[in-house]
């Protein structure tokens, strides 16, 4: 699938670590926005379901994470996993999975999934509103590439994860 638009506007709620702050929690509130993440960049975001669970946390973001340096040689200027959790979740997520590479970006609020037209109910899972699995290869703000999972619809009986994986991306970004 080969897409030409751009990503939508939406705002993340994120935290970020500000030293001067002190304490057990030296974290603060930061607003990014679509054009802080993707203006002047070259993008691979995957999104995923929800962190700490199985596929995501064995699989998906993984391998995005020991691929890192061969997608930094394809001029990817970050790797972005995009969820319906709160920043809270993808912290702590983020220090359970040893993630160096990979931005771990909340979207806690569903805008940006939503209005991705990603956005599935899983309350068949017991997880509500979330996510339905994809890649996309965003070049200053313009989709380029999107590899969609099969079956998208709530409350699908599957999760598949086939051609959102870092090694299709990969294969994609080499053959161009």
């Amino acid at each position: 699938m080969t897409f030409n638009s751009r990503v939508p506007d939406a705002t993340f709620k994120t935290r970020v670590r500000n030293d001067t702050l002190g304490g057990d929690n030296p974290f603060e509130w930061r607003e990014l926005s679509s054009s802080d993440v993707f203006a002047n960049k070259r993008i691979v975001l995957f999104s995923l379901p929800g962190a700490f669970t199985p596929t995501c946390s064995t699989s998906h973001l993984p391998r995005y994470e020991e691929l890192h340096e061969e997608f930094r040689d394809q001029d990817i200027d970050q790797l972005v996993c995009l969820s319906v959790n709160d920043a809270f979740v993808m912290y702590q997520w983020g220090l359970s999975q040893k993630a160096e590479n990979v931005f771990l970006l909340p979207d806690g609020n569903a805008e940006f999934t939503r209005k991705m037209g990603m956005l599935v109910e899983k309350s068949n899972l017991g997880f509500g509103m979330r996510t339905w699995r994809y890649s996309m290869f965003v070049d200053n703000g313009e989709i380029k590439q999107m590899f969609v999972e099969d079956g998208y619809r709530d409350n699908a009986d599957a999760d598949p994860f086939e051609i959102s994986d870092a090694d299709t991306m990969l294969g994609w970004l080499k053959s161009r």
